[in-house]
């Protein structure tokens, strides 16, 4: 006699809330931090404006990362390497990446 095999619903998605729901960070907090990322892209983003003509004939396609408090950057061909120089005298600071291009971008969507 051949056995006749229960058959398998696929599960439903559980309308259930977070795991952790005391984790959850409030969309004021979230809209601040976003608000102080644009802010320190568009700093930084003056400075990348002065310094790039003169540096993307002869650093075309390096990694520039600036320090947008002060200004300072750091070039280099590699990433890692620049973000290394950066970090010697910026250990804790917020940096922003750019590439010495037409548009400043460091890869492709």
């Amino acid at each position: 006699m051949t056995e006749v095999k229960p058959i398998r619903h696929p599960r439903r998605p559980h309308r259930q809330g977070r795991i952790f729901p005391e984790f959850t960070t409030p969309p004021e907090e979230l809209a601040r931090r976003k608000a102080e990322r644009d802010a320190r892209y568009n700093k930084a983003k003056i400075f990348f404006d002065q310094v790039c003509p003169q540096l993307i004939d002869s650093h075309y396609n390096w990694f520039i990362i600036i320090e947008p408090s002060s200004g300072d950057y750091f070039i280099d061909p590699l990433e890692q390497a620049a973000e290394t120089k950066a970090r010697q005298k910026y250990p804790s600071g917020w940096l922003v990446t750019f590439r010495l291009n037409e548009t400043g971008t460091c890869g492709r969507i």
